[in-house]
């Protein structure tokens, strides 16, 4: 796989211009696919591990870029995570990075065992950023992963960071979360969003 760029698209606004962009904007100005792309609605391809290693480590390299970029532009307040479907690429890999916590890179991934407790917050996708939706899911996730060598591993993840977890796990099967809100239920735009500056509450 031959390494591609990702062209932010942001040289052609002033730093006035780029003030000016929504949320949403932003993101597709520096390339991340938007919701009406054919390849988020594609289940993600798995890499032969350890076969595709440097594969795979191209994509873990391609996706940092990703993250270096968006955070220039956003001020993530509950964390984030990017999918590689998100920037163009068909394969089974994601990055999860929590608030004041070490990034998850996860390779392969899948869920394994979920907790039966669930809880409802708000989620943001750099796909169609300019909304948010209310979603519910489960409180804490058994996933299983591997590294680019093969290894296979297994975490626990809770409250938080199993919200952005299974999102991201959720971009490889091909599912937005708003496909998971029930029948009725209106995504916010960014404007009434009363949260931005917020992290997620959980009880202690």
């Amino acid at each position: 796989m031959k390494k591609k760029a990702l062209h932010s698209g942001l040289h052609k606004y002033t730093h006035e211009d780029i003030t000016r962009l929504s949320p949403g904007e932003r993101m597709k100005a520096i390339g991340i696919r938007q919701d009406d792309d054919p390849i988020l609605r594609q289940v993600s391809r798995p890499f032969e591990l350890p076969l595709e290693k440097d594969a795979a480590q191209l994509v873990i390299e391609q996706l940092q870029h990703a993250i270096e970029i968006a955070q220039q532009i956003h001020d993530f307040a509950k964390g984030l995570g990017v999918a590689a479907p998100q920037i163009g690429i068909d394969r089974a890999l994601a990055i999860v990075i929590p608030l004041n916590e070490e990034p998850l890179i996860l390779v392969n991934p899948r869920i394994v065992a979920q907790s039966e407790e669930m809880d409802e917050q708000y989620e943001g996708c750099w796909s169609f950023f300019d909304f948010r939706g209310l979603v519910s899911r489960p409180l804490d996730l058994e996933v299983a992963y591997q590294s680019v060598d093969g290894k296979e591993r297994v975490t626990t993840v809770n409250h938080a960071m199993a919200r952005l977890v299974a999102h991201e796990i959720d971009h490889l099967n091909s599912i937005l979360y708003k496909d998971l809100m029930p029948r009725g239920r209106k995504l916010l735009t960014y404007e009434e969003y009363k949260q931005k500056k917020q992290s997620w509450h959980y009880p202690s």
